[in-house]
């Protein structure tokens, strides 16, 4: 009787508040060219340097790029693969198309790889793909209009 007043039920209606996303964090296979990756090519700053790594923001987007927590468990020669559990890929925003076909004209100069300017009509956006140095997909969405 006093046990069960001291329960909380959880009901299938009720949720968790939450905003939104604050950061992410990657394992990278090295910190330092992954710092240099996102910013020199995207902008980023690094707001501090971690245990094995850096966190990064361009104000608006927040993550952490640092070496694996137990070397020990990581996999020699690893790289990203979409296919195993976990991340697919991260999105960043860009204010329109022509900002899009600019990112073209620097991947291109650099000599990075990328996928093709892609219209996604039922989410209102247009895309672009490239990777980075550990191959973790990075889209550039702008909207459609």
């Amino acid at each position: 009787m006093g046990e069960s007043s001291n329960r909380t039920e959880v009901g299938s209606s009720q949720t968790v508040a939450v905003g939104g996303l604050h950061h992410l964090s990657f394992t990278v296979s090295n910190a330092e060219q992954s710092r240099d990756f996102y910013t020199s090519l995207l902008g980023f700053q690094v707001v501090t340097e971690l245990p094995k790594g850096y966190f990064l923001s361009n104000r608006t987007a927040m993550f952490g790029v640092r070496t694996a927590p137990d070397p020990s468990q990581a996999m020699t020669s690893d790289r990203f693969n979409e296919n195993r559990v976990g991340l697919d890929h991260f999105a960043l925003s860009v204010p329109d198309r022509g900002a899009l076909e600019r990112a073209v004209a620097v991947l291109d100069a650099r000599g990075i790889g990328h996928g093709e300017i892609t219209n996604l009509e039922p989410f209102g956006i247009v895309v672009l793909f490239f990777r980075d140095p550990d191959n973790i997909q990075v889209e550039l969405t702008a909207p459609l209009s």
